[in-house]
C-alpha cells in the first residue's frame, strides 16, 4: 500500500505541470481565437494565405536576380533559404503525423474554426515555414530593415493561426523554433560546406605551385 501511494503521487506531481501547461495553453488560445464573424477575419486569413507564396517566391526572387546579375553570391543564398525550407517541411511533417495532435476546435466545440486545416495540429506548418524563411533572411541580410520586417510577418502568420483558432499558442511556439532552427542549422552546414570546399581549391592551387 505504501508503494501504491507513493506511486500515486509521483505520478500526480509529474502530470500537475504538465495538466497546468495544457490548461494554460487553451486559456490562451481563447484569449487569442476571435469570436463570431469579425471584419478582422479576412485579413488574418490573408495573412495565413501570404505564407506558402512569400516562402516559395523569397528563394526564387532572389535566385532569379544572381542568375541575371552572374552573382554567384546570390544565387548560393537562394539555394541556401530554399534547402532550410525544405529541411523545415520534412521535420515538421514529421513531427507532425509521429504525435498526431488533434486541432483545437475537435477537442473543445468552444473555439472556432475560422480557416480550412486536416492535418494534425502539433507544430504548426504556416508558423515553422515562415520563421524558416525570415531567419534565413535575417542570416543573409542582417540589416535591421530586413529583419524587422521578416520577424514581423513571421510572428503574424503564427498569431494569425491562433486567431483563426486552428492552432494551440504551444503548436506556434515550436513551429518558430523548429523553423529558426532549421534555418540557423541549414546556414551553419552550408558555411562548413564551402568552407571545407574552398580550403580544398586552396591546398589544390599550393600543389600545382
Amino acid at each position: 500500500m505504501k508503494i501504491a501511494r507513493k506511486m500515486v503521487f509521483c505520478l500526480l506531481i509529474f502530470l500537475h505541470p504538465v495538466l497546468y501547461a495544457q490548461n494554460a495553453d487553451i486559456r490562451l488560445l481563447r484569449a487569442f481565437n476571435s469570436p463570431g464573424n469579425l471584419s478582422s477575419d479576412g485579413f488574418f486569413r490573408f495573412v495565413s494565405d501570404t505564407e506558402p507564396y512569400l516562402v516559395i517566391m523569397t528563394p526564387l526572387a532572389i535566385g532569379g536576380y544572381g542568375l541575371v546579375r552572374k552573382d554567384d553570391k546570390q544565387f548560393r543564398i537562394a539555394c541556401v533559404i530554399a534547402s532550410s525550407s525544405l529541411v523545415c517541411a520534412g521535420v515538421t511533417n514529421l513531427l507532425k503525423y509521429s504525435i498526431g495532435r488533434d486541432r483545437p476546435f475537435v477537442k473543445y466545440p468552444d473555439i472556432i474554426q475560422k480557416y480550412h486545416a486536416d492535418s494534425p495540429s502539433f507544430p504548426s506548418g504556416h508558423t515553422s515555414s515562415a520563421f524558416a524563411t525570415a531567419t534565413s533572411l535575417s542570416i543573409a541580410y542582417p540589416k535591421w530593415y530586413v529583419i524587422a520586417p521578416a520577424y514581423l510577418w513571421a510572428g503574424s502568420v503564427g498569431y494569425s493561426r491562433m486567431n483563426l483558432g486552428v492552432h494551440y499558442p504551444t503548436d506556434v511556439l515550436a513551429g518558430a523554433v523548429l523553423g529558426a532552427g532549421s534555418a540557423w542549422l541549414t546556414w551553419k552546414i552550408n558555411q562548413w560546406f564551402w568552407k571545407t570546399n574552398e580550403n580544398k581549391r586552396l591546398i589544390g592551387l599550393e600543389v600545382y605551385k
